[in-house]
């Protein structure tokens, strides 16, 4: 196991130096950094024994076939593949996160839940030990929803969940997802079109499609981003249930003017109102918890020092573990913006980008994940999880588990976050026991 935890800790350094902006870590859907990470996790999972395909929206997928030793061939005959692949006759387990970062980020959000299964899969080929269900490690493309402020591009691609919304989103250079995905795959109008069909409800599926019947579950390790686990001095623990969460555009429009000759009493100043919504949503998050309420990014238009703010658009993002009290708080903030946009005489408008429901984990799944915590921490805890993962959108198509490691101070989204040395080594030994775990009772 110390080797393994080495390698991990190796991993995470060289993955953490692979990015889109020189001297901080920035890493964002199907970015030049992006598609030098795929190809560098790519090589640790053929290391590993894996065979790796790259879907049309930039996931990765190491496949581990049933029965065989990570690093033997694959009694299958699978190669390194692209597109749809026939389906398999055993179950398969899935297990990962996300390769994409949130700007100036740390380098454990995401690459550790990639990473970890990697070398986990690893150390059962050293000992010998051969599963009798496949494994798929995957490393979504997206999660954070920094270039696009949706989240869940990933997971949703790979699970077929891309909705007609989801490709006309725009990046800041006014590039939308659907013409992101043509240049990253070369895909032709034509030929995106037809996969575009394949599915029903109007949503996108340009990968390999999995049954629900046809899997296990979803199992995601990722840095805790709380102060629990390091209050309970404990390494890992067990996440329960993950909160619901809505994001999206506020824009308050008002009229721009000279700041230098429009009296005071004759302004409509958009950011003047834009401010004010921004403390009322603190104060009313304080209020009620385990509420949080988050203005997150503002833009100012004309954006002049000598110009009155004529347009502010905010993003607002709402999260709570039950989703009858996330909806009630949303309506209530909305409520103050109207209200507040009246008195000043503003205009309002608001967009939805993310909504997602609470996540409740499989109890099966998470069971033998919390007996194989006690059998290689000694005691176990349940944990809510505030931030969203890509689990969340995984649990339409399987029974998904998390498993939380200690992060320092709690910090996350951050170049300072950090999870130790050793607090990798148990989440690494949690992960190999939950897979022997699974493969006795499969075989009982």
């Amino acid at each position: 196991m110390q080797a393994a935890k080495s390698q991990l800790v190796r991993m995470l350094d060289e993955l953490g130096r692979i990015t889109d902006e020189p001297g901080r870590l920035t890493r964002t859907f199907l970015s030049p950094a992006m598609r030098r990470a795929n190809a560098r996790v790519a090589t640790w999972m053929r290391a590993a024994g894996l065979s790796v395909r790259e879907d049309s929206t930039g996931n990765l997928v190491g496949r581990l076939e049933a029965n065989c030793r990570a690093g033997s061939p694959d009694p299958a005959g699978g190669s390194e593949t692209s597109g749809v692949r026939r389906p398999r006759p055993t179950k398969t387990l899935l297990l990962g996160s996300h390769l994409d970062t949130v700007r100036d980020a740390g380098k454990f959000d995401g690459a550790l839940g990639v990473l970890l299964p990697i070398v986990a899969l690893g150390e059962l080929r050293r000992r010998g030990v051969a599963l009798p269900f496949a494994v798929e490690v995957l490393g979504f493309s997206e999660e954070e929803g920094v270039r696009f402020a949706s989240a869940y591009l990933g997971s949703k691609g790979f699970s077929g969940r891309l909705s007609a919304a989801d490709l006309k989103l725009r990046d800041e250079q006014g590039v939308s997802v659907r013409e992101a995905i043509q240049r990253w795959s070369a895909l032709t109008p034509a030929r995106f079109g037809r996969l575009e069909k394949r599915v029903e409800g109007n949503a996108l599926h340009l990968q390999a499609n999995h049954r629900r019947s046809n899997l296990m579950g979803y199992l995601e390790v990722h840095i805790e981003q709380g102060p629990v686990l390091e209050n309970k001095q404990l390494a890992v623990g067990v996440v329960s249930a993950i909160a619901g969460q809505t994001r999206g555009r506020l824009t308050f429009r008002g009229r721009a003017g000279h700041a230098g000759t429009t009296p005071m009493e004759l302004r409509r100043d958009a950011l003047a109102g834009a401010a004010e919504f921004v403390l009322f949503v603190e104060t009313s998050a304080r209020a009620v918890p385990p509420l949080v309420a988050t203005v997150g990014t503002v833009a100012v238009e004309p954006g002049a020092p000598n110009v009155i703010p004529g347009e502010v658009t905010l993003s607002l993002d709402v999260r709570h573990p039950r989703d009858d009290a996330r909806d009630a708080a949303l309506k209530l903030l909305l409520y103050a913006a109207g209200r507040i946009a009246r008195r000043r005489k503003l205009g309002t408008t608001w967009s939805v980008t993310q909504d997602n429901p609470a996540v409740t984990c499989s109890a099966p799944l998470s069971a033998a994940l919390t007996r194989s915590v006690v059998a290689v921490q000694g005691r176990s805890v349940e944990l809510v999880s505030g931030a969203g993962h890509d689990a969340v959108v995984m649990s339409a198509l399987t029974p998904v588990a998390m498993l939380f490691v200690r992060c320092r101070d709690g910090l996350s989204h951050h170049p300072d976050e950090f999870a130790s040395r050793a607090d990798l080594a148990v989440a690494l030994r949690v992960v190999g026991d939950f897979l022997q775990r699974l493969a006795r009772e499969q075989s009982s």
